[in-house]
């Protein structure tokens, strides 16, 4: 499966490039932990890379054009079923596509890289707001806090309405909405809440959403993918809005990477990027029940 996603790529003229797994600044997202260490003779801690992403974009920035990695990638607080602290992503960004144009390509990435017996039927695209109506009877853009408390505890969640509004959403898309997605083909949700917008830019109309896809297969998040936001300086209030909400949640708050948005100002092009958990892929391909059945070792092993 990696020698036919390299061969998807070389057939494309997609760059194979390679970016530290280690970098001074972290990732703000409250959804993502990360895991640190020291190095002799730094100062502060130094972050395990959850994704390249921000060196992809720097190189994207320095006129690298279309490329792909396929890297380790580590996140705190994941351990499970489905996930491990240390996973194998496939990240990629292809210039001049929007969101819609990557969806298509990664539905195809998938053709390709499973086996033969294990192709999926064709996808189905769907709005995170449909998604949760069809799955959790409820309005995602007009619901308050008490009406999404209140769907979770129709489907058996305990949601508690005190959270704020998107802590209450991701509750319901990972346990209400998401298991229900991707079941005998992938389901592609697209135009999340702009509040979840991540690194997405943002489309017009009303309510605002983000250009922002998430990919599902048997119940199972593969991938996360953006129209990717190019202005430094909206970047920077997103990430100061991370960290006020990591501060009211009493997370960590690591520090602004400033390489990445200095990239951003210097010129990030036009251009659709997206993470694809390839364990998970993997797993799907061989009909695992778990992660690490497709692992050589997974971190209990290791």
């Amino acid at each position: 499966m990696l020698a036919r996603a390299r061969g998807f790529f070389a057939e494309r003229g997609v760059l194979e490039v390679e970016t530290p797994i280690l970098s001074g600044a972290g990732v703000t997202d409250p959804q993502i932990e990360s895991l640190t260490t020291a190095v002799a003779g730094g100062e502060g801690p130094m972050y395990l890379g959850p994704s390249p992403e921000h060196a992809m974009k720097r190189l994207l920035a320095a006129g690298s054009g279309d490329i792909f990695q396929i890297c380790k990638a580590f996140r705190d607080g994941e351990r499970g079923r489905w996930h491990n602290p240390e996973f194998t992503m496939i990240e990629w960004y292809r210039l001049n596509f929007d969101d819609a144009a990557l969806i298509s390509e990664v539905e195809q990435f998938i053709g390709h890289v499973m086996p033969p017996e294990r192709k999926p039927a064709p996808a189905e695209r769907l709005s995170y707001a449909a998604a949760l109506e069809r799955h959790a009877g409820v309005d995602a853009h007009r619901a308050d806090q008490r009406e999404l408390a209140a769907a979770a505890a129709r489907h058996g969640v305990a949601c508690d309405a005190a959270l704020d509004r998107d802590a209450q959403l991701d509750l319901l898309m990972g346990l209400v909405v998401g298991p229900k997605l991707g079941r005998g083909r992938p389901s592609f949700i697209c135009d999340y809440p702009a509040s979840q917008a991540a690194l997405a830019r943002l489309k017009p109309g009303e309510p605002p959403v983000a250009a922002r896809f998430e990919l599902y297969l048997e119940g199972i998040e593969l991938a996360n993918g953006f129209h990717e936001l190019q202005v430094a300086g909206e970047q920077r209030v997103r990430f100061i809005g991370d960290l006020a909400t990591r501060r009211s949640r009493g997370q960590a708050e690591p520090r602004i990477d400033e390489r990445l948005l200095a990239a951003l100002e210097h010129g990030l092009p036009d251009c659709a990027g997206v993470a694809l958990g390839f364990d998970r892929l993997a797993a799907i391909a061989i009909g695992a029940e778990a992660l690490r059945e497709a692992m050589a070792f997974s971190i209990d092993e290791a």
